[in-house]
């Protein structure tokens, strides 16, 4: 069995399918790819059985008839927080606090970074428009880094190319050379809920939807916690 998603849930989608296993479901073969490259392959009919992706982008895919609308449930909620490089090799911590008391502490610690990094995906996508209604996009100009698809802001982050980075928090635990201040404050929060659909595509869609069933189940919650995502209400 086969299945496509973005890159934000790749670590925890492996796991969940080695769970799924070991609970006597299919063997899914996950391909983690960046999320409008992922949404552009299944919008082309690539045969896949299952694809996870942030939920406005599986809408689009169920309006256009490449997956299966019903079968649309929510995995995860995502939160994006803030980091800045570490200096060490150590794996990021991952943090649950906020990194500011306020939007106010955002704005200014915008203005203070010289190279600003954030993803191609749904939260890179929410960070630019929320800094365009501060009306700040003239005054950050090119001081905005977009990551390239499929490369984690974390990188950027640890290679010196950025010196503070938005992405999704899933996306900052564990990696080497970033420090995690920890998520938005309540008044600037991004949060993505990425979700699981059964494709039109699928070769045994029954089967499919089984599998889909255990990774959205009460089962899956720890695994998804012990990665840094929230379960969707």
């Amino acid at each position: 069995m086969k299945a496509i998603s973005s890159m934000a849930t790749r670590h925890l989608l492996s796991d969940l399918a080695d769970a799924a296993v070991d609970a006597g479901l299919p063997a899914v073969d996950i391909e983690s790819v960046g999320g409008v490259d992922a949404e552009t392959r299944v919008s082309a009919g690539e045969p896949v059985d299952l694809v996870f992706l942030a939920s406005g982008a599986l809408k689009r895919l169920a309006d256009a008839g490449q997956v299966n609308a019903a079968t649309v449930a929510p995995v995860v909620l995502s939160q994006v927080a803030v980091a800045v490089p570490s200096g060490s090799g150590e794996p990021a911590a991952r943090s649950d606090s906020f990194a500011y008391e306020s939007a106010e502490g955002v704005r200014a610690a915008l203005r203070a970074a010289e190279r600003i990094g954030y993803s191609t995906g749904p939260s890179g996508t929410a960070l630019v428009r929320m800094i365009d209604d501060w009306g700040m996009t003239e005054e950050l100009g090119d001081r905005l880094v977009q990551a390239r698809p499929g490369v984690p802001v974390a990188a950027s982050l640890a290679d010196g190319d950025v010196d503070l980075g938005f992405q999704q928090l899933s996306e900052l635990v564990g990696q080497p050379g970033v420090r995690i201040l920890g998520v938005m404050p309540a008044d600037a929060a991004i949060d993505t809920v990425f979700s699981g659909a059964v494709a039109a595509a699928s070769t045994d869609p029954q089967r499919a939807a089984e599998v889909l069933a255990f990774f959205a189940s009460d089962a899956a919650a720890p695994l998804v916690r012990r990665h840094g995502f929230r379960i969707p209400d």
